[in-house]
């Protein structure tokens, strides 16, 4: 690092965050595209040297804060400074109405040690800033849902090697499969290797599944009023489980939650309640109609 540098941390943070199926439609903010933007537009106009980023905690949970260790000449500092407080006016401006709390703060660090090359930065901001995020496609048989979507979950950066972790979900197995294949041409164009696995089996739609009949049978002989039954962006577990067993037939059903994969998570506790009548009204009943 040249003696007339200096070392910085930028933080980007204060955004709700979120589950990564559930709420991926709600145009929130993503910590590690919105700072990798900042970047893109920045680090070469400023010769940024970019010592470290990360960003997220969790593949399944929309990452609410990013951050990176720079170091840049002594000179630029205000210019990074200014930048940054612009780029935080730009996200208020564009997402204020549901990130109230979105900013971008630097402060002074000591040295750091040594940075990226300048070729290495740019392919690393160019990929993640190129990288999709948020929904890919909406349902055609399940109107009002996503059918396939990605979340730019968790990035780090080691003494050798960067790594983007996203999460894959698709009602169809081959709207995931498609996903996997852009990453890996952007990947193959950044010269970075890409490597699926742990991946979830899609689990689609079924509107005429007899457990989903029986269950809003039980329902409305339990409580006196029709459930409302919805596809979401989410229910991982069945698809695992229906991969083996693909004439299984399933539906997914528990307590109210809000907030989830995010500080703001909580469960309606009376929902606790009800979900376990019917749960174990449905377990009476099931071997009935086997």
């Amino acid at each position: 690092m040249p003696a007339n540098f200096e070392t910085l941390k930028l933080t980007l943070k204060g955004l709700k965050g979120g589950h990564s199926g559930a709420d991926i439609h709600l145009g929130l903010g993503n910590a590690n595209k919105l700072l990798a933007r900042f970047f893109a537009a920045h680090a070469a106009e400023l010769d940024i040297r970019l010592i470290e980023f990360t960003g997220g905690t969790l593949r399944n949970a929309i990452p609410r804060e990013a951050f990176a260790t720079l170091a840049i000449d002594s000179h630029k500092v205000d210019a990074l400074k200014s930048a940054a407080a612009h780029f935080q006016a730009t996200l208020q401006n564009e997402l204020g109405v549901k990130e109230k709390n979105v900013s971008v703060l630097s402060e002074p660090l000591a040295h750091q040690g040594q940075a990226l090359t300048a070729d290495s930065r740019d392919r690393f901001i160019n990929l993640l800033n190129s990288t999709p995020n948020g929904v890919i496609r909406n349902s055609d048989v399940a109107k009002g849902v996503v059918e396939t979507s990605l979340n730019v979950g968790v990035v780090t950066m080691e003494q050798d090697h960067a790594e983007i972790i996203c999460l894959i979900r698709s009602l169809i197995d081959t709207g995931k499969d498609w996903v996997v294949e852009t990453l890996t041409s952007l990947g193959a164009l950044a010269g970075a290797q890409t490597a699926p696995k742990g991946g979830y089996p899609g689990w689609q739609p079924d509107a005429d599944s007899p457990i989903m009949a029986l269950t809003r049978k039980t329902y409305e002989a339990l409580f006196g009023k029709t459930p409302n039954i919805q596809v979401i962006h989410a229910g991982l577990e069945c698809g695992l489980f229906k991969k083996p067993y693909p004439n299984m037939d399933m539906v997914s059903i528990g307590p109210t939650i809000t907030g989830p994969h995010s500080p703001d998570e909580q469960v309606h506790i009376e929902s606790v309640g009800l979900y376990w009548k019917l749960l174990t009204a449905l377990l009476n009943v099931v071997p009935e109609k086997a």
